[in-house]
């Protein structure tokens, strides 16, 4: 089974490219996803531990986390020491089914794959990618977000053009839906004639 590492910065389309993935048949695999529900589930001990206050009802309370993590390197270290073994947990149980069911492709969805060192662990890196402008004018769509904000986060993650030069393949968002859906539709296709 070929693993595919899914990436792109903030805005770029990634959930798109990787809700076509799932439409055409392919698992995928959404790390923000796993995070979410061990934020519900098993990590909440852990973390509530690590960083006490910060659940409410069962659950991590990101604000309240949040406060604790964002502006401190070795607050969020410690975090990220607790959850992302969880998270590798969980997507290798995922491939393992994934290879199971008999997939031939599986998609792993990671926001940060080179910034974790994750592209070690896949046999391809996709990077979804579009224009900064048509990157910034979808992101300032979101509730909450504003130009500092986005260009904060912008900072903490690897440049677009950094990413473009190390995938494997590049999936360019900047067109419309069927531009995208042809773009994946081609690579699997290149992808079962190395079978």
């Amino acid at each position: 089974m070929l693993v595919l590492g899914l990436t792109g910065s903030i805005g770029m389309g990634k959930s798109t490219v990787a809700a076509v993935f799932r439409a055409m048949g392919v698992p995928v695999d959404d790390a923000d996803a796993s995070v979410h529900a061990l934020y519900r589930g098993k990590a909440v001990p852990l973390i509530e531990a690590a960083f006490p206050g910060v659940s409410r009802a069962g659950a991590i309370d990101r604000a309240l986390l949040g406060q604790q993590v964002l502006h401190d390197p070795e607050q969020l270290a410690k975090l990220e020491s607790i959850i992302h073994p969880l998270v590798r947990e969980m997507r290798d149980a995922f491939l393992q089914q994934a290879e199971k069911n008999g997939a031939r492709v599986a998609v792993v969805d990671i926001p940060l794959l080179f910034e974790t060192g994750g592209d070690k662990y896949v046999d391809m890196v996709v990077v979804v990618s579009a224009p900064l402008a048509v990157q910034k004018a979808r992101v300032l769509t979101r509730e909450g977000m504003s130009e500092a904000r986005f260009h904060a986060i912008l900072a903490k993650q690897m440049p677009d053009a950094e990413k473009r030069r190390r995938a494997h393949v590049v999936i360019d968002t900047a067109g419309d839906l069927d531009f995208t859906r042809r773009q994946v539709r081609d690579l699997l296709r290149a992808l079962s004639a190395l079978d």
